[in-house]
């Protein structure tokens, strides 16, 4: 089922009768297709919602304003309110995953297990200094220019080798579907911005950390930080896989992260 809510496009994939439900909340490219590669392990168990982030895919293009995380975690209600949803666990990929931390404060009933990837609760001068690097391309050249360096930051350098020709292949598609540049400008600031570091012990719920060691935009340790910080945390970093190692290493997150959430990690 495809559906909207508030300018926001979204899909309900059903699971078995009864399953609890997983909302899926993509990274800074906002698109819910990020998730492909979970698809299949997740609807074996849970109702799952595919989002795509406000500003991005097939939501509305544009963003409300004063655009925050906070704001991404209203978009978040708004799908489960929309999807006549009280409470689901919520998996996000670093933007998403920070919005699910959000949400774990502003409406906390509304939230089961939490699977932060690739997340950080503060300003780090290292995701800065990357993002302010793929902000200048984009202003000095346009989305061509980001779409070509993003590689780079999302994937292992053995896989992109290997993966040169998919990697071309799929430029094209993700230029046309950039959002404005206005818009992901904003998205930055927003993560830029973002900062709950004093307030992770306020988090009760059962979260999985997930991260990679060998993810050049965000660093293991912001994963640490959120591990240590909160009051009911696993953390779990992949040897290899780069900032994406939710495709490059499906496989192995997918059986860690369908453990959490059915409690058996």
């Amino acid at each position: 089922m495809i559906e909207g809510a508030d300018g926001l496009h979204f899909e309900v994939h059903d699971g078995p009768e009864g399953a609890a439900t997983v909302i899926l909340s993509a990274g800074l490219g906002g698109s819910g297709a990020f998730w492909e590669p979970q698809m299949q392990a997740l609807t074996q168990a849970f109702r799952v919602i595919l989002y795509d982030h406000r500003g991005t895919g097939r939501s509305d293009r544009s963003l409300k304003p004063d655009h925050s995380v906070a704001a991404m975690a209203g978009d978040i209600v708004a799908v489960l309110d929309a999807t006549r949803t009280d409470r689901a666990h919520l998996v996000g990929h670093a933007a998403g995953g920070n919005a699910g931390l959000q949400l774990a404060l502003d409406q906390p009933e509304r939230l089961g297990k939490l699977v932060v990837v690739n997340g950080w609760s503060r300003p780090d001068p290292h995701v800065a200094r990357c993002f302010v690097a793929r902000t200048r391309l984009l202003e000095a050249f346009g989305p061509a220019a980001y779409v070509e360096a993003q590689p780079l930051f999302l994937y292992p350098p053995d896989w992109i080798s290997e993966n040169d020709a998919r990697l071309k292949s799929e430029a094209a598609h993700h230029v046309a579907g950039f959002p404005r540049p206005d818009v992901m400008l904003a998205r930055i600031e927003a993560l830029l911005a973002f900062d709950i570091d004093e307030r992770l012990g306020a988090i009760p719920h059962s979260v999985l950390i997930s991260a990679s060691a060998d993810d050049m935009l965000v660093p293991p340790r912001l994963s640490r930080r959120l591990a240590e910080a909160l009051p009911n945390a696993t953390l779990d970093v992949a040897p290899w896989g780069g900032h994406a190692f939710t495709q490059t290493a499906a496989d192995a997150f997918n059986a860690t992260l369908v453990a959490f959430l059915l409690g058996d990690l």
